[in-house]
């Protein structure tokens, strides 16, 4: 993924670097999104990676307008023990309602059950297929590099 990143900074970018802000991680999270970051592929759902500034290690971003990773988030307000998630491949993703219904907006996927979690920011354009791709790679990758603690279905 770093070679890609230099390449785009060597190359430009019709649009600016995308930020990836984390929170503070203990070692261990630290260590997993590491590994889990430095796995993901240069192109995903087939959108090239982007530059992306911040807590690098931490998050990638493809296409325009960028789909974002973030490793290391915390559990989104709008989760509770009721709450449903959609399996992709094994993998438990929470999608708040609203987001959910509302197929025309922006919408936040967090893979709540796994230790680190994830994150995708999915803009609306990218949403559909280009989303459902996404998630059925980054599946395998999730159940590689992060633990599993409690299943969200």
């Amino acid at each position: 993924m770093s070679a890609v990143v230099l390449a785009l900074l060597a190359t430009g970018c019709s649009a600016g670097p995308v930020e990836i802000d984390a929170p503070a991680l203990s070692a261990a999270d630290r260590t997993a999104c590491e590994g889990f970051v430095d796995d993901l592929p240069d192109t995903l759902a087939g959108l090239d990676a982007r530059e992306i500034t911040g807590d690098t290690a931490y998050g990638a971003a493809w296409g325009d307008p960028a789909i974002v990773l973030t490793c290391g988030v915390g559990v989104p307000e709008e989760f509770d023990q009721f709450s449903a998630c959609t399996d992709v491949s094994g993998v438990g993703w929470f999608v708040p309602p609203e987001q959910e219904q509302d197929q025309d907006s922006d919408a936040v996927l967090t893979a709540v059950g796994y230790a680190p979690r994830v994150s995708l920011r999915v803009p609306a354009e990218q949403r559909g297929a280009p989303s459902a791709d996404a998630l059925a790679t980054l599946a395998a990758l999730v159940k590689r590099h992060l633990t599993l603690q409690d299943e969200c279905v």
